[in-house]
């Protein structure tokens, strides 16, 4: 099975689109609770640029991961810190996609000269936690129930990979 990484392109936004929001109706590894509409979709799209890629995950023509680098904070002085996002179609989980994604998405920071990169997983999402550990993020900080999602207080982890 070949995967191809690739910069995504407005073509893939309905399939970054279904990924995410099969994710913020059935997970807590977003903490948002109503689904992203095409158009909030496109807002994201155009917030990112050259320093700020979205990538796809492309196996035989279909989209079945994304993964992108966003602005840590909108002041200058961060500039050179990104965040990451990975999301996985949940039919496609635990076949090395998201690992590959991630992957490629540190290499795509160290190329772009960023710095550092900013992981913040919900807690209970140990797979989440675990993929970045072994690439080599480390836990910098734990917040205490400062998200409410399925009738439940969640935690989040701050975890981070200096380039």
């Amino acid at each position: 099975m070949a995967i191809l990484i690739r910069i995504a392109t407005p073509a893939d936004l309905p399939a970054i689109n279904a990924i995410y929001n099969h994710y913020v109706a059935c997970s807590t590894c977003t903490y948002q609770v109503e689904p992203s509409t095409d158009q909030e979709r496109r807002q994201w799209y155009d917030a990112h640029d050259g320093l700020h890629p979205i990538t796809v995950a492309e196996v035989d023509g279909q989209v079945v991961a994304w993964g992108s680098l966003s602005r840590f904070h909108p002041r200058a002085a961060y500039d050179r810190t990104v965040e990451d996002s990975l999301y996985v179609h949940h039919e496609w989980q635990r076949k090395g996609f998201g690992r590959a994604v991630l992957e490629d998405l540190i290499s795509r920071a160290r190329e772009l000269g960023h710095h550092t990169v900013i992981a913040i997983i919900s807690a209970d999402q140990i797979a989440s936690v675990a993929i970045h550990r072994a690439l080599g993020f480390e836990t910098v900080g734990d917040m205490k129930e400062v998200g409410f999602k399925f009738g439940r207080w969640l935690d989040i982890v701050y975890m981070q990979l200096m380039l």
